[in-house]
């Protein structure tokens, strides 16, 4: 591996552990009934998960500098481990084995997709062409997936989680050809001013967008929604890099192989923490009750 996947991986772990802490804060304030979006900003805590993501948000952009998509998103996937012991401190309960089995599971089919991970090539980045035709679409594909969540029988979280992490993932597409772009890397030269200005404020609506998403969709508790988010983020990121950049894994049919295995190993771990109900959960010991009710003290008569 060259310095330049190692800079990319450390910058992942650092911005998945960014956004791990401002997942918590947000199911925390919709725990508390957060409201609309005027009573989210009188909240201090808000403005803390807002500054994680974008300290999460810095940090992936510099990862995805040095490493290509189909590297970076997947790691993104680290957000859900990291979650569940911050999650569990704040619930004041331990993370169950089948909790730590999923991460094991999700860690596992991560280090599987690390080691067919391709090279990052510098220029790998969309037109502006691909990248207004993906934004148009995206844009319909979350709409459709809002108004469906809104009507399914299970309620809006998942269709929101499913929304937030095409709508981050698609952000990330949108962020490289920006960079690329700034650094003039691109294939045909950098884009027009009003051109690169014109993604960056698509990667501004779409990480927006992501983020409010994720605020409603947690309103249905931080486990499954945070992992069909970890599902859906690497998975609109690796269709656009796979079938517009030219991102591929090494080894052949064999690395496509081993990264078809490894994504249903990590597949499997974030079904593990989706599953955990709150059966699961260990029961928090009650406080200690008296065994018998005192006997009451006579009552001092007074007499003339």
């Amino acid at each position: 591996m060259n310095e330049s996947a190692l800079l990319a991986i450390l910058l992942s772990l650092a911005s998945a552990a960014g956004y791990a802490l401002a997942a918590v804060g947000q199911s925390r304030l919709a725990a508390q009934g957060g409201g609309g979006m005027g009573q989210l900003l009188t909240r201090p805590l808000w403005w803390w998960a807002v500054g994680l993501n974008a300290a999460g948000a810095l940090m992936h952009v510099a990862a995805l500098h040095y490493g290509p998509l189909t590297l970076v998103q997947p790691l993104g996937a680290l957000t859900l481990v990291a979650a569940l012991p911050l999650s569990a401190y704040y619930a004041r309960r331990r993370v169950t084995r089948r909790e730590w089995r999923g991460a094991a599971w999700t860690l596992a089919g991560l280090t599987g997709l690390i080691a067919v991970t391709g090279p990052a090539s510098p220029g790998d980045a969309l037109s502006l062409s691909e990248a207004l035709a993906i934004a148009a679409a995206t844009a319909l594909l979350l709409a459709f997936l809002v108004r469906a969540g809104a009507h399914s029988a299970r309620g809006t979280g998942l269709g929101h989680a499913t929304a937030s992490g095409i709508a981050s993932g698609v952000a990330s597409a949108l962020t490289q050809t920006v960079t690329a772009s700034l650094s003039r890397e691109l294939p045909g030269g950098p884009l027009p001013w009003w051109g690169t200005a014109l993604v960056a404020v698509l990667v501004a609506t779409f990480a927006v967008g992501g983020l409010l998403l994720s605020q409603a969709a947690y309103r249905g508790g931080l486990a499954a929604p945070l992992a069909v988010v970890n599902l859906a983020n690497p998975a609109a990121a690796a269709v656009i890099g796979v079938a517009l950049l030219g991102e591929s894994f090494h080894g052949g049919p064999l690395g496509w192989l081993t990264a078809a295995a490894s994504a249903a190993v990590a597949a499997r771990g974030v079904i593990m923490l989706t599953g955990a109900t709150p059966a699961d959960l260990p029961t928090p010991l009650p406080t200690a009750l008296p065994t018998e009710l005192p006997t009451p003290e006579p009552a001092v008569r007074i007499t003339a």
